[in-house]
């Protein structure tokens, strides 16, 4: 199985490559782990140009020679090269799996949105560098290469699903790149946000007319949470409950994902 890794959105670390790398020779000796170069480049904020950055992407995706597509790392900025790469994925680019997490959701949802490949919310290749990175990055290699359901998200109860980082949901909403979820179980996380601003996501999240018809939502990891002055005083809980509760479909309750060790694979749909 011949897997591309690639950045549509921050820069890399090139102390992810080699231990990634050796990882899937020693674990996975089916997998060719091919690294595309632009993963390194820079550009600011962003690993290459926007046009450097939707080029490798369309360079793997469309390659017949490819099974599947790993994202590097997250960050920001894989939306600004959607509406150059979603016109000019081959045939080749729907037969693929992609997985990744964090701001790869807005390429997993456009994808998704058009039925093109296997999206899944789950670690990707920087999670090498994680305590326990080992464990962490064989949920997506062994998703990928194997099929191995062991890596899936203990939850997961044949009812279509979908996960998202919760600030890329709210920036998804109301644009053309959030699939119809009609049915689907939503799964959310966050990492490095105050609770005010949770709150406000969720309140948009809740209020979305595009999500009005979902099965019901899950919890993933809010990690890292940053220092809210004056102190928020309300627990996650029972904030996700009363929002939950306004949008009047069930909470059923938490689930692995997230910017942690225990992040689990997600497959879009139905696993």
């Amino acid at each position: 199985m011949k897997i591309g890794v690639v950045a549509p959105a921050s820069r890399g670390n090139r102390a992810a490559e080699p231990p990634v790398s050796a990882f899937a020779a020693i674990a996975y000796p089916g997998v060719d782990l091919v690294i595309h170069p632009q993963c390194w480049a820079e550009d600011g904020h962003f690993a290459g140009s926007d046009a450097a950055r939707a080029a490798a992407f369309l360079e793997f995706a469309n390659d017949s020679a490819f099974d599947a597509i790993w994202f590097l790392r997250g960050g920001y900025g894989s939306n600004r090269i959607l509406p150059i790469i979603l016109p000019q994925l081959g045939p080749a680019a729907r037969h693929k799996t992609y997985v990744g997490y964090s701001d790869m959701g807005f390429i997993l949802g456009a994808l998704y949105a058009r039925r093109i490949g296997r999206p899944a919310h789950g670690p990707m290749a920087s999670d090498i560098r994680r305590q326990g990175g080992d464990q962490t990055v064989a949920r997506a290699l062994g998703w990928m290469a194997r099929g191995d359901r062991q890596g899936l998200e203990p939850g997961l109860d044949g009812r279509p699903a979908a996960a998202f980082n919760l600030s890329i949901l709210g920036a998804l909403i109301g644009t053309p790149y959030l699939p119809d979820l009609t049915d689907h179980v939503l799964l959310i996380e966050d990492v490095s946000e105050p609770m005010y601003n949770i709150d406000r996501l969720l309140w948009h999240m809740a209020h979305a007319t595009q999500l009005k018809g979902i099965a019901g939502l899950r919890l993933g990891a809010v990690n890292d949470v940053q220092a809210n002055e004056p102190e928020w005083g309300e627990p996650l809980e029972t904030m996700i409950v009363r929002w939950c509760r306004e949008m009047g479909v069930p909470y059923l309750g938490r689930a692995e994902i997230g910017h942690t060790q225990t992040n689990r694979v997600v497959p879009f749909g139905v696993a």
